[in-house]
């Protein structure tokens, strides 16, 4: 277990406690319980080095005692994790289908590496969605287990070992059983259909994607007829629907060249790590439960739509959509990501943003209704603004952004190594500054923060 701990830093859904504080644990537990899931690793710094100073039995005092602070109470499972040079312990939580809080009243989710409390709208918000949670947990109607395919399997254990970096000892299905694929008495469950069946659609018709590329700005042509070009039915497993909406798109997005210097570069209509997350979470988040409807990836002559049918989940919102992850389907998130699909989990906005802003293009649109979201790339080049250009700049601000220019970003941290003469608040209120006129874009929260340029 700690050789696939030791490397990772705190993240959405890993968190390192030096000593099994109770306080700690318990709002860790309820963040967890309220979010992904996650585990806890006790004995460990922010750092991920071992203190060498936790015991078993102090462990389990403080985690009962956790527990007992938990309402309902949390039920998660621990178990030593063999380490050189000391002890660590790691405490898995599953995401449940119940709203929890803290004894004194307090609704936590875990927004990236931290822990924090919700407001009484996004408490009910969240109430709301939990109510009619779990749906990939379901056992799929009809499904058996000769209708999952052992080729989808088999790449995907491949795919998982990679990640995990170790081998899986155990048979195949009793990965499936780990990732929710399959319940304890070997039935496939909706995530396990949508991820490895011959064809989810027998089961779930609404779980494909189309495709269509239109000539122009609008879906119909000079005469009223269907505007398109190319519309395509995308079918299979998820997997499959990944990466077969990815050769179409490849097939259909422009590529120009810039040429700098002696140096020639292509550029695709949009930047492909952007247009990926926005397929890739499209496919990771949409609602399942609704009928009637794909996922719909429409191609226009100045820009690209990629309609997930469904709202946003718990408190997600899209003014918030950046700082928080909560996902409606755990299961399905996880395995994509074990896929490698998805590269970090609760960062794919924050990727789609800086990319596209990156490539010159105006930030993604993101529309949110009660049974769909959409996310729409522009694929016009806005002037990217230059260090030397900007107006009324201290000689700090323009050290910035030329490092912004040469990275790419710059977090608060590399700030103060530029100016390391300067008080930590005078260096934010320089960021500050920066975001407010429009220079600098912020992206992530907390210790995730970093600014790029708009």
């Amino acid at each position: 277990m700690w050789s696939e701990l030791r490397d990772r830093s705190p993240s959405q859904t890993l968190a390192f406690l030096p000593e099994p504080d109770t306080d700690r644990l318990a709002e860790t537990l309820v963040a967890f319980s309220n979010s992904d899931g996650g585990t806890i690793v006790v004995g460990v710094d922010e750092h991920g080095n071992l203190t060498g100073e936790t015991y078993a039995d102090e462990v389990e005092s403080a985690l009962l005692s956790a527990i007992a602070r938990c309402r309902p109470p949390v039920e998660p499972r621990w178990n030593e994790a063999t380490a050189e040079g000391g002890r660590a312990f790691s405490i898995t939580v599953s995401r449940s289908p119940e709203l929890h809080s803290l004894d004194d009243g307090r609704v936590l989710v875990r927004a990236g590496a931290e822990n924090r409390p919700l407001s009484g709208e996004e408490v009910r918000q969240l109430a709301a969605t939990k109510s009619t949670g779990g749906f990939e947990e379901e056992i799929a109607p009809g499904a058996q287990r000769e209708d999952l395919d052992d080729e989808i399997i088999e790449d995907f254990i491949a795919k998982w070992q990679e990640r995990q970096r170790r081998d899986w000892s155990r048979s195949k299905d009793d990965l499936l059983r780990e990732v929710g694929a399959l319940n304890e008495a070997g039935h496939p469950t909706t995530a396990g259909v949508l991820l490895f069946a011959h064809n989810p659609q027998a089961f779930l018709p609404q779980s494909g994607l189309t495709f269509v590329k239109f000539s122009g700005k609008l879906p119909r042509g000079e005469n009223g007829q269907p505007g398109y070009g190319r519309r395509e039915e995308i079918g299979g497993a998820l997997s499959n629907i990944i990466k077969r909406t990815w050769e179409v798109l490849g097939e259909e997005m422009r590529v120009g060249a810039v040429v700098t210097g002696l140096e020639r570069e292509e550029r695709t209509e949009y930047p492909i790590a952007a247009v990926r997350e926005a397929l890739v979470n499209a496919v990771a988040h949409r609602d399942y439960r609704l009928g009637g409807r794909r996922i719909e990836v429409r191609m226009y002559s100045d820009r690209l739509e990629i309609i997930s049918p469904g709202g946003l989940p718990g408190f997600i919102t899209v003014d918030n959509i950046v700082d928080e992850h909560y996902s409606r389907n755990p299961r399905i998130v996880n395995s994509l990501y074990q896929w490698g699909y998805i590269e970090e989990l609760g960062l794919g906005v924050d990727l789609m943003i800086e990319e596209m802003v990156r490539a010159g293009h105006p930030p993604p649109r993101f529309k949110d209704t009660p049974y769909s979201f959409t996310v729409t790339l522009k694929n016009v080049r806005e002037h990217k603004p230059r260090a030397a250009s900007m107006p009324t700049m201290n000689e700090r601000q323009t050290k910035a952004l030329a490092y912004v220019e040469q990275h790419g970003r710059i977090t608060n941290r590399e700030y103060r190594t530029l100016c390391p003469d300067m008080s930590a608040e005078t260096l934010r209120l320089d960021l500050v500054d920066l975001v407010e006129r429009g220079i600098l874009m912020k992206v992530g929260a907390k210790r995730g923060t970093y600014y790029i340029l708009k």
